[in-house]
């Protein structure tokens, strides 16, 4: 008996664009639902929970971050977040607010559809977190069977990446890993933008950092990647 294919909702306004998202993704096998504004998105969801949201930032009325929040407060449903805007922050908001990931337009399908695959591979199974294990480094505690980082005894609120990202770096202390490895064994990638890795790292060091201008915990290894030192 095989599984039923996961159901993918795209919210998108730009009609070609929903269109090309659409056809590249049910020629995968996905059962693929477009709508073309937040509340759509929402009504949508509502009435039947989607396996995965393929998510613009710019929206009419309802924007896409209000749309991430409000779908996050609801279920953990993965998103991944279209956005044409050169600003970082928003891509950092919109991986506060839960998203799993984002692609900046303009984008090849191709690779969006390789990280809608890889998004939903990781939700359902995700990096081996299940077994009660403690890790401590000075001062910062993670604990995996809770999925809770500490650091001097104060929880860090991370985002279910940043904690996978921080868990598989510490478990490897002192090695170092370039951002395309980093992307390939936390997220699934095998090719795409790193930079994602980038604003990751650097909310980590906000969160977990005494000094997150100069990291002790996540260190840069010029020219290479990152390491955790112990």
């Amino acid at each position: 008996m095989t599984d039923a294919p996961a159901r993918v909702l795209v919210v998108e306004d730009d009609r070609t664009v929903a269109e090309v998202v659409t056809r590249y993704l049910e020629h995968e096998g996905f059962v693929v639902e477009s709508v073309g504004d937040g509340q759509d998105a929402v009504a949508s969801a509502d009435a039947h929970l989607p396996d995965l949201v393929v998510l613009d930032i710019m929206l009419p009325g309802l924007d896409g971050l209000e749309v991430c929040r409000r779908l996050r407060s609801r279920a953990p449903i993965p998103v991944v977040m279209l956005t044409a805007r050169g600003s970082e922050e928003d891509r950092v908001l919109g991986l506060e607010l839960g998203a799993d990931d984002y692609v900046s337009k303009p984008f090849s399908p191709r690779e969006l559809t390789a990280r809608v695959k890889a998004v939903l591979r990781r939700a359902k199974a995700p990096l081996d977190l299940e077994r009660a294990e403690t890790i401590e480094y000075n001062g910062l505690q993670l604990d995996l069977g809770a999925r809770e980082a500490r650091v001097h005894g104060e929880l860090a609120t991370l985002t279910a990446r940043e904690f996978e990202l921080l868990t598989f770096l510490a478990r490897r202390p002192r090695q170092v890993f370039r951002r395309d490895e980093l992307l390939e064994q936390v997220w699934g990638y095998t090719y795409g933008d790193t930079s994602t890795v980038t604003v990751h790292i650097r909310r980590l060091r906000e969160k977990i950092e005494d000094d997150p201008s100069a990291p002790r915990r996540i260190t840069t290894v010029w020219g290479i990647g990152y390491r955790f030192d112990p």
